[in-house]
């Protein structure tokens, strides 16, 4: 079956909604999403979304911010950029129906959380993103212009070479004429043609035992990207969340939002002492490197599994009024926030590398863009600043928007593009072959590429994925597409990223802390 449509959205959070949104003024849109519209990482954003809105806070301060996070290595062009155009962006998602809070005067309600020298983060309680998924959801939906394909999988883009012929990468001959699409439902495989595609897919969380990320952040978007030849940078810097609540056997693992430590919350060890003064000035609000990089320390010394999170010296009507999500979910174990510490633990929570994009959010591959947690637009270097990424998101379907609208101008449907080819393969693969695959890939992620890293784990994990890559691409060949097996595929290409860009980087920097190399305390 084949579908044309002016622009292709692959993947549903703030960043591909908001940008189909503005594009289908424009075109016919079509959205794939592998689940419910719904069900993306947006959605289980806490923390807020950060923008500059009253003084004392200014732009210069908020590039700042993001510069000293970013370890050096942002791009000081972008980052002025995005800061400078993220108010106008709010204002739209306010448009759009979003809600956030308020003080009794009408002021919004700024949150601060680490490595923020001024409260600038705007929030819906302690569900931001599932605010404004919920706002975006619904005009996409009543949008005549948007064809929505809910549970439906991208498996790859097509380009020249599914034509049969040769591109050169490095002159950017390459093009994106649309991508192939699994129908859950029957298996039937869609040939969706496109002017100009976005991949709008999110993170890869699922790299590793213990994530923040919903199952559905298995790197797809990356994947696909980086089998077609395109180039991605700075994949050895995956942040991991300090704060994710303790509660083994529950999967993903619960957040426990920055915004905690920001309101007044204090890290202590079991022994109930404070310890990040030790590590960083900044005590518990120093940038998230430093806060994981610590605590994981901190483990280590101590043996325990777990450390808190003290938040009992504060009023505790406004605490639970403040987090309430966070509340009700601890209160399911049994924790009083207001009376009790939280257990907590680093999770793997984004990653700030990914698809190479420029200003634009235009990849080197013509005719496809990358926004959100899947693109690399030089906003966060080597550490995100908290609550940077939404607003990231939305500022580069912005611009994306309005360049591929002008770009498909020039564009047509590419004709004589073949239907998948699906021959040969007869198998129903074996569902354990696949899990148990999975299950080494995040131990080996886990415990070789993690917080700390060294030259011989990283050696090791390359050998062992290796060996795993190399199963998984027979059983792919010989199978019957599925989820899984794509989900299971698209998961070693981006671990093989991230294991080869940690073995490039000679040094500590960053979300990359490496043994061999540590200039960082």
């Amino acid at each position: 079956m084949e579908k044309n449509y002016d622009f292709l959205v692959i993947g549903s959070g703030v960043g591909g909604m908001s940008f189909a949104l503005k594009v289908a003024e424009f075109g016919k849109v079509a959205m794939v999403t592998k689940s419910e519209l719904e069900e993306t990482n947006t959605r289980y954003a806490q923390g807020g979304i950060a923008a500059v809105t009253y003084e004392p806070d200014s732009y210069n301060k908020h590039v700042e911010d993001t510069l000293i996070a970013g370890d050096g290595l942002c791009n000081e062009e972008i980052v002025k950029l995005v800061v400078k155009e993220a108010p106008a962006q709010i204002e739209e998602l306010i448009q759009w129906g979003t809600n956030f809070d308020k003080e009794s005067n009408g002021k919004y309600d700024l949150a601060r959380e680490g490595g923020h020298s001024e409260h600038r983060i705007l929030h819906h309680k302690d569900n931001t993103g599932s605010e404004i998924q919920r706002a975006l959801s619904e005009k996409v939906r009543e949008h005549s212009n948007i064809d929505l394909f809910e549970n439906h999988f991208a498996i790859d883009l097509i380009t020249q070479h599914h034509k049969g012929q040769l591109v050169k990468r490095h002159n950017k001959e390459i093009e994106c004429y649309g991508a192939y699409i699994l129908d859950l439902s029957d298996n039937s495989i869609i040939k969706v043609l496109s002017k100009a595609t976005l991949i709008a897919t999110g993170g890869c969380g699922q790299l590793y035992s213990t994530t923040t990320n919903p199952p559905i952040a298995t790197g797809d978007g990356i994947a696909m990207v980086y089998r077609a030849k395109g180039f991605m940078e700075n994949m050895e810097f995956v942040q991991f969340h300090p704060t994710s609540l303790f509660n083994p056997g529950e999967y993903p693992s619960f957040l426990i939002s920055e915004a905690m430590r920001g309101y007044g919350g204090i890290l202590r060890n079991q022994k109930g002492v404070s310890f990040m003064e030790k590590y960083d000035e900044r005590g518990s609000l120093a940038p998230r490197d430093i806060v994981a990089r610590a605590i994981d320390n901190e483990l280590k010394i101590s043996g325990n599994q777990f450390l808190y999170l003290d938040c009992t010296h504060l009023e505790e009507k406004e605490l639970k009024a403040h987090f309430p999500n966070i509340s009700k979910k601890c209160e399911s174990l049994g924790i009083d926030i207001a009376k009790d510490m939280i257990p907590v633990v680093p999770a793997a929570h984004y990653m700030c590398g990914g698809i190479t994009v420029d200003e634009n959010g235009l990849s080197w591959i013509k005719g496809l863009y990358a926004v959100g947690e899947t693109a690399s637009t030089g906003l966060h270097g080597a550490n995100r600043l908290a609550s940077n990424s939404l607003i990231e998101a939305i500022v580069f379907a912005d611009r994306a928007a309005k360049h591929a609208v002008e770009e498909i101008k020039n564009r047509n449907f590419e004709a004589n593009i073949p239907d998948w080819d699906d021959s040969g393969t007869t198998l129903n693969e074996e569902m354990i072959l696949i899990t148990q695959n999975l299950r080494e890939v995040e131990q080996i992620m886990t415990n070789y590429v993690g917080i700390v890293r060294s030259d011989l784990r990283l050696e090791r994990a390359l050998v062992r994925l290796e060996i795993i890559y190399k199963e998984t691409e027979q059983l792919y060949k010989r199978s019957k597409l599925s989820k899984d097996i794509c989900e299971l595929r698209n998961l070693i290409n981006v671990g093989y990223l991230v294991i080869k860009m940690a073995q490039e980087r000679k040094e500590s920097r960053g979300l990359h802390y490496t043994i061999d190399y540590p200039d960082k305390v």
